[in-house]
């Protein structure tokens, strides 16, 4: 965010506790100092209120970074994410783009009970005019947001709690991540897992365990659930044979209920196995931890599949 503040202007950062605080996960850090409050603008707790204040901005040519705290609050304010931001090209006949981000995180973070714990990338990538990214380690972040911030249309970008401690080889040198672009964290040659945001761990540590059997698994990440690439998915599947998806979200028009349709009408012959699904249990998630490690999808879960898939 700072790099491209510096590199234009019309950047800003506006959400709760984002300046004076340093941000509720210190994602902000020092950005205040750098920039000063007409650029770092600490809000009220009121996220249907600023997000419309973004859209407004945006719409004036202005190009704003609303943080929601957790993505969990931006229900609060999800009639002017979809009512204006998502809509307004389309309704003012290309006269507004609106070249705005949504970040925060998603998902699961520990014992944080029900109401702090959803994934609602389905829900985004469900409407058209915005564009929804889930990035999985600190190199797609960092590439991925700089696209985000640079594009023209209201982008959806979801983080996770969890994930904020995490560490890898960033370049110091400029680089984007193409939004819509999926990558092959691993290639495999007997199976497709296909996963993004913070459970491409589980992926990876499920391909891991496979491989002491000899299953060699591929691991796509697919980096956008909106546009997401379907191309990358059918081409691996076409080489395994069989596939698994493995999501956080409830199990009922997910993300993987979208790409399994995708599958069956593009790479049906094929297949030598159903597509088994890992998604968390559709329930809403409890507080105490056995009963979180039950619900949510897990590396066992998903090297069972991987072996079912595999008739083992």
């Amino acid at each position: 965010m700072s790099e491209e503040m510096r590199r234009d202007e019309k950047v800003f950062l506006m959400g709760e506790e984002v300046a004076e605080y340093n941000g509720a996960y210190k994602v902000s850090q020092g950005m205040l100092d750098e920039f000063g409050p007409d650029r770092v603008i600490d809000t009220p707790i009121a996220e249907l209120g600023f997000a419309g204040v973004g859209v407004g901005a945006a719409m004036n040519g202005i190009r704003p970074i609303i943080e929601f705290m957790t993505f969990n609050f931006s229900l609060v304010a999800i009639d002017q994410v979809i009512n204006s931001a998502a809509k307004m090209m389309s309704m003012s006949g290309g006269q507004f783009n609106i070249p705005m981000v949504f970040r925060g995180p998603t998902g699961n973070a520990g014992m944080l009970s029900s109401q702090h714990s959803q994934n609602f990338e389905s829900w985004y990538a469900n409407t058209p005019g915005l564009k929804v990214v889930v990035p999985c380690n600190p190199y797609d972040a960092k590439g991925l947001l700089k696209s985000s911030i640079r594009d023209n249309d209201p982008v959806i970008f979801m983080e996770s709690e969890l994930m904020y401690g995490d560490k890898g080889e960033v370049p110091e040198s400029e680089y984007l991540i193409p939004i819509g672009q999926a990558d092959i964290k691993r290639e495999g040659s007997d199976v497709t897992v296909v996963s993004f945001g913070k459970l491409m761990k589980v992926a990876l540590e499920a391909a891991e365990e496979a491989a002491k059997d000899n299953i060699s698994v591929e691991v796509i990440d697919l980096r956008t659930v909106r546009p997401i690439d379907y191309a990358t998915v059918v081409e691996s599947v076409k080489k395994t044979n069989r596939l698994v998806i493995v999501e956080e979200a409830w199990p009922l028009a997910a993300i993987s209920s979208e790409i399994t349709y995708h599958i069956q009408k593009h790479a049906f012959d094929y297949l030598d196995a159903p597509i088994h699904r890992i998604n968390s249990m559709d329930v809403p998630l409890p507080y105490a931890p056995t009963l979180i490690d039950a619900i949510l999808p897990n590396t066992k879960r998903t090297l069972q599949a991987i072996k079912d898939v595999m008739y083992r």
